[in-house]
């Protein structure tokens, strides 16, 4: 299975800490943020893998290069306007293949074990979802006990959400009757709702947005008993 990772953002919310370099390029317990999901791709045993690149693109190819260093094989798809997640992994489809894949955003640091991901999902994308965080009460999704997601509210029904992990796996189907440019992974989800099926994690899992984000990361990071990877 190949892999993506989601780096092709200014990280605009981190303020002067990406005015001169990329949101990917942010150092926690001195690690870059993106390094968090290259090795937990490498101890799935997931070794190739694209990394959309954009704004100061070349710092990041620079510090990780052809990804020998981490033990995996990256490659680059870039992007001469941010293309927004749909549209970065829409650009990025080719180096996949027809083979389902893994998609990661570079600035979410989890404990999630990425080798129970299903290699061959039964519909078009699997989502891993964790419970709604102070910054996204509402969260994204409803989750039912067979894992199939539906968008909340739905005909006026309330029921327990979920926010999106930025963690998943997709089929190439899935971006089947989309064009080339800027759009969200998340529309296109809502879109084809009854195509996604999910499940719930309950482990550590930190999206990093802003400044007061890192710290709090830095000092969970402390506080944990093993090493993430």
């Amino acid at each position: 299975m190949r892999a993506m990772i989601l780096a092709a953002g200014r990280g605009e919310r981190m303020r002067d800490l990406t005015l001169d370099k990329p949101k990917a390029l942010l150092k926690v317990k001195d690690r870059y943020l993106i390094e968090y999901s290259l090795l937990a791709l490498k101890k799935a045993n997931v070794r190739e893998i694209v990394v959309n690149v954009c704004y100061h693109r070349e710092q990041i190819k620079s510090a990780l290069g052809d990804g020998s260093r981490y033990g995996v094989d990256i490659h680059y798809s870039e992007e001469t306007e941010a293309l927004e997640t749909g549209g970065g992994i829409f650009q990025a489809l080719p180096f996949f293949g027809d083979d389902p894949f893994v998609v990661l955003s570079c600035d979410v640091v989890m404990d999630y074990p990425l080798e129970n991901l299903p290699k061959n999902p039964q519909k078009l994308a699997h989502l891993v979802l964790v419970d709604n965080p102070d910054f996204h009460p509402k969260g994204d999704f409803c989750l039912s006990k067979k894992g199939e997601i539906a968008i909340p509210q739905r005909n006026g029904i309330a029921s327990r959400t979920f926010t999106f992990a930025n963690i998943g796996v997709y089929r190439k189907e899935l971006f089947e009757g989309c064009e080339a440019g800027r759009f969200r992974l998340g529309d296109l989800l809502k879109q084809k709702i009854d195509q996604v099926t999910g499940e719930h994690f309950r482990g550590f899992w930190y999206n990093l947005g802003t400044p007061e984000q890192l710290l709090q990361l830095s000092e969970a990071l402390d506080n944990l008993h093993a090493p993430l990877v």
